[in-house]
Parts: C-alpha cells; structure tokens; sequence
C-alpha cells in the first residue's frame, strides 16, 4: 500500500517517570537507549516517520528544558520545526498548539498524525500499512482515527479502546475509551475480543481536531487562540483523550497489524528482551537462586549479585539502586513524591 505523506508531530515533552532512576527531569525516557541497536526511543521514532514526511513535514513539540536534547538527538529537524511549550500542561494543549501550527504552516486540511516519542514498534513497514489506512480515512472524512493494539495479556497498566461497527474497510467506529482497568476487567476484555490497548496515536485534520477541541476544550483552545504561548500558565493540566476522545463523536479506530509496546516502565525490558532465561540481564549479574528478575546497570565496571530474590527490579544508575518488586513498578511515581523533600531532590 501507497501512504499518502503527512505531517507527523512527535510528542516529546514527558518525563517517564516510571523509568526512574534511569529517567530523570534533564534525561527523559525519550532520550534513552533501552534497547539493541543503539538509537534513542526519539530517534526511533523519527526514523520510521521519515519516509512518509521527510524531516520538512515533521514537527516536534517539548518544554524549553529539553530543547537542547532534542537538538542533540535529532540533528537535522529544522529549528523552526520545534514547537516548544514554555511549560509541560500534558497532551490537550500540546494538541491544541500542534493543531493550530500545523493548520498555519500548512492550512487546516492536511493529515497530521500525532506520536509518542517513547513507544517501541516492531514492523515498521506494517507501521506506515496502518497508518496508510487511518490517513486515508481521516483525509475524506471528518474523524479522528486512533491505532488499537490487539492486546496479548491483560494488562492493567493501559487504556482501552472498544471497538464498535466497522464503517470502512479496516476502520471501526469507537464505543467507547476506558481508563486503565483492573486485573478482572482487563480479562473480560481480552476474553471478549474487542477491545483495543489505546497506542496513544492520533490522525485527523487540523481543521476537524480546532472544532473539537472548540466543542469539546475550549477551555484549552480559546486561551491558546487569544493569547498564544503566554497563555500557557492559565491552561489547564489535562490529558487529549480526557478532553476530546472520551467525548467527540468523531473518534475511530484502525486497528495495527504491528508490534508495538509503550515502554511504560521497567517490565517492558522482559516483555521485548527475554529469551528464555531466568532473567534478563542488562548489567555484569552474578545470582544465585534468582528468577524473573530485571536487572539493569548504566556501569559496566559494577556487578550486582544476588541470592534468593524473585520478581524484582534491580536498576543501577550513578548513585541510585532501586529494587522494587516488579508488579509494583506502576508505583514508582509514589517514590519520586517522596524524593522531591531535601536532600534528595537532586536525584529527580
């Protein structure tokens, strides 16, 4: 299949903080080199949006602070291709100014894509497949087009996506979003069959995404209209599917036909990276009676030894270990709150 070019704006403004202690505020998840091969997750990332809109149709969006990452780790984007937010407010304004750059540089009814900067995809091919299907959709109709990921366990640490009629070959309506679920819930979705892990990928027009957002944020949209960046501070702190998806009668979605994991925290390692042994090893490991563990180290020169632990998540970095058991690792959040006190702050 043919994809039609778009413009693809890379959403790079977050932290991952559940990759602490790896992640920190001046290296976020974006900018690491978790997996073989060597590129960073933003790196990655633009490469396999490059042929579908060489580096002219492709925009990222971040904080000022990390301006000077961005550079170092994508060398050719045009500077004027960085839409930098004066202060992170997450996803709706992000959109909303995305949108609204995009409908000025390139008018209001050319496809844009939005994109994680962080995520993993396996098939890159099957990537622009699916996407060629959802721009296609999202050019001739007035929709905004997700990307379902099939899920393969119950994980409770996504949002999910029901899929509703197909309206399209390939494209269903959506019934609805559903926040991240419990362990039961999210095995009555995977039993059902149909729904979706919410990828976090948007393709629509700049022209359909400022109605919405009017309808839907205007909250969001009015200020950033009216005052431009300046209104940044007043804005509120709101996500894109809380504040659109959830809401719009627009939202559609394809489902993908590739590999694709958000790298949402240090469990993802084993998912991607185990081949079969009792751990996996990102660091100079010596164990004994040791199995499902994850252990990591930035150093070559340190070793990590083990006795008599299971399940748990060994990461070092500079001065910081952390051990945490690994169906705990969504609440690594809760130790950074604890760390914001003197005399740790240092370790953010």
């Amino acid at each position: 299949m043919v994809v039609e070019p778009l413009i693809a704006v890379i959403l790079a403004g977050g932290r991952g903080e559940r990759f602490w202690p790896l992640s920190r505020s001046d290296r976020p998840k974006q900018f690491l080199r978790l997996l073989p091969g060597g590129k960073s997750l933003i790196e990655a990332t633009a490469e396999r949006l490059l042929p579908l809109t060489g580096w002219e149709r492709m925009l990222v969006s971040t904080s000022e602070r990390l301006v000077p990452l961005i550079r170092a780790h994508l060398p050719d984007l045009p500077e004027e291709n960085l839409i930098v937010e004066p202060e992170p407010r997450d996803t709706a304004p992000a959109v909303a100014w995305a949108a609204l750059e995009v409908a000025r540089r390139f008018g209001g009814d050319q496809v844009m894509g939005l994109f994680p900067a962080d995520h993993y995809v396996e098939d890159a091919p099957a990537f622009h497949q699916t996407l060629g299907v959802a721009a296609a959709f999202a050019r001739r109709e007035d929709a905004i087009v997700t990307l379902g990921i099939t899920p393969s366990y119950p994980a409770t640490g996504f949002g999910y996506i029901e899929q509703g009629p197909e309206v399209a070959d390939g494209v269903y309506r959506v019934s609805r979003f559903v926040e991240k679920p419990d362990r039961d819930t999210a095995e009555r979705y995977l039993a059902l069959g149909k729904f979706f892990w919410n990828a976090g990928v948007f393709i629509s027009r700049p022209s359909v995404l400022l109605v919405e957002l009017d309808l839907r944020a205007p909250e969001v949209l009015a200020p950033l209209r009216e005052h431009g960046l300046a209104a940044y501070p007043t804005l509120p702190k709101t996500s894109f599917d809380y504040a659109v998806m959830e809401r719009t009668d627009k939202a559609y979605v394809v489902p993908a036909r590739f590999g694709w994991d958000d790298l949402g925290d240090w469990t993802a390692l084993e998912r991607l990276l185990r081949e079969g042994g009792k751990n996996v090893e990102l660091a100079r490991h010596v164990g004994l009676d040791t199995e499902g563990a994850i252990i990591y180290a930035t150093s070559k020169d340190e070793i990590i030894v083990t006795l008599g632990v299971r399940d748990v998540v060994i990461v070092r970095d500079g001065e910081v270990t952390l051990v945490v058991a690994k169906d705990r690792v969504q609440e690594i959040k809760r130790l950074l709150a604890l760390l914001k006190r003197e005399p740790f702050r240092q370790l953010l």
